[in-house]
């Protein structure tokens, strides 16, 4: 090949490697946009995805309804929780030793709870803003003053103080259980007392169901029948009959209602919280598992000696139980419900144990709460353990269908 067919040769080669190099930076240039709208397709897919999972974790947890969207003409305690009002309500008319009708409007029997006429209800506001603004200023926001500070079962609270004033007393020295010398049992040791008093750990964990039957006593003198039934941990049903009929109440596992002779309604959720703690099935057999934390005292009821243990709750809440220090058994137990004007206390009084199938429970126990029916006196006639119980009993009942 002569130099001019080699120079030929040359520049077709050339050309050629200058023709591949030109598609493949084509084909690159047209695979790219592809590839970086995939990739970006893929990042905006995941940051729409991370946005929605960071919303959604940042949302509040679906909050209760407050007094100010559940009630009309509210103007100071608009933006608490809604379930609060009547124990507030309460908790204001015990402290004064009045009824609803002090500060609201009740014509022939109708209740117009909005209505501003009476200017008792206006000095309550002012009661109630004064009453959180101390708290607020003063005690960190703790609800160490309430209404019944000042007012102690008075609509007018005493400012001067009765004479002849009290000559002080000594607190006595060496008196009653755990005199100076004696050894200090412990909350263990009086809750362990307290589960041989009754029968021991065997026998209580034996048991499944219960059922009770008797009466009640309010503090206006009306009285009824009362029936209990309860299946091991939480299901029960209460029948509570009168001259006005016969209420009922049950907790199946899962769902809470009422039924009286207005018809079948949901019980409140609040209300079937307090609820399925009161007849939670070894709420008085099993104790030491109830508390995450535990103190003692020594102290006196009714002249007896007795041990008050102040416990707290998973939820919080506080309660006293007071073990008589001779026998070792529950004689009261005290539990507190918090609400934003003050702490509303709630007793349950134990008396006549008896043996049922080796457990001892008590036949008389008498409710005191503040609002509501006030005191029950609950006298039981009959107290099984382990009888068949069916799961119907706990369940809501039919809705009858409308009569054409």
């Amino acid at each position: 090949m002569n130099k001019s067919g080699r120079f030929l040769t040359i520049i077709s080669i050339s050309l050629a490697l200058l023709l591949l190099i030109i598609v493949r930076v084509e084909l690159k240039t047209q695979a790219a946009p592809a590839g970086r709208a995939a990739a970006l397709l893929l990042s905006n897919t995941a940051r729409i995805a991370n946005t929605r999972s960071r919303w959604l974790s940042q949302q509040p947890a679906q909050k209760e309804k407050t007094i100010g969207e559940t009630q009309k003409n509210i103007k100071v305690l608009n933006d608490m929780p809604a379930s609060q009002l009547i124990p507030m309500m309460n908790l204001m008319s015990g402290s004064l030793g009045v009824k609803c009708t002090f500060c609201h409007v009740n014509k022939d029997g109708q209740w117009d709870f909005p209505a501003d006429d009476k200017p008792e209800k206006n000095t309550a506001r002012e009661m109630i803003v004064m009453t959180l603004n101390i708290n607020k200023a003063t005690f960190k926001g703790n609800t160490d003053v309430s209404c019944f500070t000042c007012h102690r079962g008075s609509n007018r609270p005493v400012g001067v103080m009765p004479l002849p004033v009290p000559e002080p007393t000594a607190r006595p020295a060496g008196v009653g259980p755990g005199a100076a010398g004696a050894a200090q049992p412990t909350a263990d040791d009086i809750l362990n007392k307290y589960t041989t008093a009754i029968g021991g750990q065997a026998a209580i964990d034996k048991l499944k169901t219960r059922t009770m039957k008797g009466t009640y006593t309010l503090a206006n003198g009306a009285n009824g029948t009362y029936e209990v039934t309860q299946t091991a941990p939480d299901r029960f049903y209460v029948a509570r009959g009168s001259q006005q009929g016969l209420a009922e109440q049950g907790f199946n596992g899962s769902a809470g209602w009422n039924k009286d002779g207005r018809g079948v309604t949901d019980i409140r959720p609040d209300q079937l919280t307090d609820l399925k703690v009161e007849y939670q099935f070894f709420r008085d057999l099993r104790l030491k598992e109830q508390y995450t934390r535990v103190n003692l005292r020594r102290d006196k009821l009714d002249g007896r000696d007795v041990y008050v243990i102040t416990g707290v709750r998973p939820d919080k809440k506080r309660e006293r139980l007071y073990f008589d220090a001779e026998t070792g058994l529950l004689r009261r137990r005290l539990g507190y419900i918090e609400t934003p004007l003050g702490m509303l206390p709630d007793q349950t009084d134990y008396e006549d144990y008896r043996e049922v199938d080796g457990v001892k429970v008590p036949f008389t126990v008498t409710v005191a709460v503040v609002g509501g029916f006030s005191t029950a006196t609950r006298k039981f006639t009959e107290i099984k353990f382990n009888v068949p119980v069916d799961d119907s009993r706990f369940a809501r009942p039919a809705v009858p269908a409308a009569k054409p």
